[in-house]
């Protein structure tokens, strides 16, 4: 049995499909048909029953006694209505003998139900079947043997009348039926198949397309395959075509953002390395050629490559966290975090940087699901941009209150025609290019928010500055089961 199912389910869908549909088919044809049969089958013994029960056999006492007084031998009855010869007709005994018209059609067995009738005539009559002396069947009807007519008949003691009809016409109509169901039965079943094919190859057609195009992505790597699909259809099928294309230009998108950070860091890495490769290319000629570089030049040339170090360093740090940023966070990395710790470790961090700046902070408590490295690390950014841009001696105002955390500066501000841009991947503002910084930061903490669930915006402060708000959903209080 496991064997044939292990075969089943090895067959192709749209095999399993139209052996399902035919065996359904030949399990409800079956069931028809047998109950065809012996609904048929009832009615016709019905009918022979009926033929039988109107014989209607009564015969004159000095018929049955001449009868008995003969058997074996048989005698012919001085009754007015014989019977034709298709009927058995005899007289049953009540010790088993019984005694044949010579007008019956042949002769039965009694069995010991035409005993019974005999010997108590009271229990009524018997429909039964039994055989003849060739092993025809026969329907046979016992009845006991009344004298006389109407009122006045009595039962003829220890004897029944025992009259039978031959089973053999209907047993040639039932086999007939039984035959034309099997034809009809096969006939459905081999249709029933060979829809089910057609259904499943018709079905299985945007299958087939699907996989189609999927090998077409696997062979050739080209996520620009689209699958047409009915914008009205709600079906299965629709719905996978739809996930499908849905897939693909993920893929698509994906692959296109990696190709694009590829190119931006390259172009980035381009010119630390240039300036890298230039520096230390003057350092090794002075060492070979043996005329020394003047010692503020050599102290400025080594500054430079230090600080040169320090920028390619922050670059693959900045890309190596968008990386995971794009990979997603795991979820075992997720944890509840308070916020209100991550801003004030934050705001340590930012005041060493900045010392020359005052950094007022106004913190609420508040708790939120998220990474609690890569949320710091946003926040810091945030922070680092407002130092960055904050005049000598100015202010940076840092409020978090109901979820929500402000970082106003009283920088320059950002124009409105670069407000769109903040949050793309290494793009920079013109008057900041000379600042340091890989223009990876903003990027880094949009992905980081988005991925906890809040937002973030930058726009221009009243007064002049920049206003960074970040908004978190969480709660004042930590879930009463991580207390």
């Amino acid at each position: 049995m496991k064997k044939v199912v292990r075969r089943f389910r090895s067959l192709p869908i749209r095999s399993r499909l139209a052996l399902l549909v035919a065996a359904a088919v030949a399990f409800g044809v079956a069931a028809v048909s047998v109950t065809c049969w012996f609904i048929v089958q009832g009615k016709l013994y019905e009918q022979v029953d009926r033929q039988v029960d109107s014989a209607g056999f009564r015969l004159k006492e000095q018929d049955i006694t001449a009868l008995l007084a003969a058997c074996p031998k048989s005698v012919t009855p001085s009754s007015d209505a014989m019977q034709p010869r298709d009927y058995y007709v005899q007289v049953v005994k009540s010790d088993g003998n019984s005694c044949v018209f010579p007008s019956s059609a042949g002769v039965v067995k009694p069995t010991a139900q035409d005993e019974e009738v005999a010997t108590d005539p009271d229990q009524g009559g018997s429909f039964h079947n039994t055989t003849d002396e060739d092993g025809n069947n026969v329907r046979v009807r016992t009845v006991p043997v009344l004298v006389g007519f109407g009122p006045t008949s009595e039962p003829y003691p220890d004897v029944a009348l025992l009259v039978g009809v031959s089973l053999k016409d209907t047993e040639k109509t039932l086999n007939d039926l039984a035959l034309i169901l099997l034809l009809v039965s096969g006939i459905g079943v081999l249709g029933a198949g060979a829809a089910g094919l057609a259904v499943a190859r018709a079905g299985l057609r945007p299958v087939d397309k699907l996989t189609d195009a999927v090998e077409h992505v696997a062979r050739t790597e080209d996520l620009g395959i689209r699958i047409p699909v009915d914008e009205d259809s709600e079906d299965e099928i629709a719905r996978l075509s739809r996930s499908f294309n849905s897939m693909t230009a993920s893929l698509a998108n994906s692959r296109e953002l990696q190709q694009q950070l590829i190119a931006d860091a390259g172009h980035e890495l381009r010119t630390p390395l240039t300036s890298l490769r230039t520096n230390i290319e003057l350092l090794t000629r002075s060492e070979e050629t043996g005329r020394p570089i003047p010692e503020a030049d050599r102290k400025a040339l080594l500054a430079s490559v230090k600080a040169q170090m320090t920028e390619l360093a922050s670059l693959i740090g900045d890309l190596q966290t968008l990386s995971r940023s794009d990979a997603g966070t795991p979820a075992d990395r997720v944890q509840v975090v308070s916020l209100q710790d991550t801003v004030e470790a934050a705001l340590r961090r930012a005041r060493l940087r900045g010392p020359e700046l005052t950094i007022t902070a106004n913190v609420d408590p508040w708790f939120v699901r998220a990474e609690p490295s890569a949320l710091e690390r946003a926040i810091v950014n945030i922070l680092d941009n407002a130092v960055k841009f904050s005049p000598e001696g100015g202010t940076v105002d840092v409020t978090l209150k109901d979820g929500e955390l402000t970082v106003r500066d009283h920088g320059p501000g950002i124009p409105a025609d670069e407000l769109p841009h903040v949050f793309d991947r290494f793009w920079r503002s013109p008057s900041a290019r000379a600042l340091p910084g890989s223009g990876l930061g903003l990027s880094i903490v949009a992905r980081t928010v988005q991925q906890a669930g809040g937002d973030v915006a930058l726009g221009p402060a009243e007064g002049g500055g920049t206003v960074a708000t970040i908004r978190l959903p969480g709660a004042p209080t930590p879930p009463p089961a991580l207390d």
